[in-house]
């Protein structure tokens, strides 16, 4: 009979794919933009040593106190921001390995775990209520948790379980910035209940606002970063040769 022809896939392995360039990610550039702006807001009202530009209502008892808490809080917490947003750049940590593992100890070392310690303290002397203090306080030991498990994983060369834990770790810090929108958008559904629920009281309703943020934030973080650790890659389509199949 005839010889004919058939499509077959290719038996060898299809040459690997180059990687996307750097602005090739679009939410690289949105990332930065979106840390740096959170920074240049916060950061400076903690770097006066004047208890008056606090952004948070402080402690009346020993106000001076809670200022330098938070000031030591939101320092260090910058540092962390900052630095986590250099580890999940691929780019980054692709052409420049040795920036990655420098930047990647100035965030555990210089950013989780002096915030972290300052948040410990400053969620429990905080003048928000049990619920709120109990979110944060949680918030603060998951991110700790995350960081360690990342850096134990780190050390034992077992890569890919280190980028799924610092993943989480990403998405615990970078709660605290989303916490302000949770706030705006909590802050809009609930007004329309001021007068009925609240009676008129607008304070509560502001505190209910900041106690449904600090959960939403961090707990939406999580779930969103662990869907993108479960998520499945698509499978890159091999290409097909022509082989001969005789009779």
């Amino acid at each position: 009979m005839a010889e004919s022809t058939l499509l077959a896939p290719n038996p060898e392995t299809p040459p690997a794919q180059a990687k996307p360039k750097w602005y090739r990610r679009p939410w690289i550039v949105p990332l930065f933009v979106i840390v740096g702006l959170f920074v240049a807001a916060r950061l400076p009202a903690y770097l006066t040593f004047d208890t008056g530009d606090s952004l948070v209502q402080l402690q009346d008892a020993f106000p001076e106190t809670h200022y330098l808490m938070l000031s030591g809080h939101i320092l260090f917490g910058s540092i962390a921001i900052i630095t986590c947003s250099m580890q999940v750049w691929p780019w980054l940590r692709q052409h420049h390995p040795k920036v990655h593992r420098i930047s990647g100890r100035v965030y555990v070392f210089a950013g989780v775990l002096p915030s972290g310690l300052f948040a410990l303290v400053v969620s429990i002397v905080s003048v928000i209520g049990p619920d709120g203090k109990i979110g944060n306080v949680l918030l603060t030991l998951l991110w700790f948790g995350t960081t360690a498990a990342g850096v134990v994983a780190a050390r034992r060369r077992r890569f890919q379980e280190h980028r799924r834990w610092m993943i989480r770790s990403f998405a615990l810090c970078t709660s605290i910035v989303v916490n302000r929108v949770w706030f705006a958008i909590i802050m809009v559904v609930l007004l329309p209940f001021q007068d009925s629920y609240y009676g008129g009281d607008m304070d509560q309703l502001i505190d209910d606002s900041a106690v449904a943020s600090i959960w939403m934030s961090w707990i939406v973080n999580l779930m969103i970063a662990q869907w993108w650790l479960d998520r499945k890659p698509r499978r890159a389509k091999r290409p097909a040769t022509k082989v001969a199949v005789g009779a």
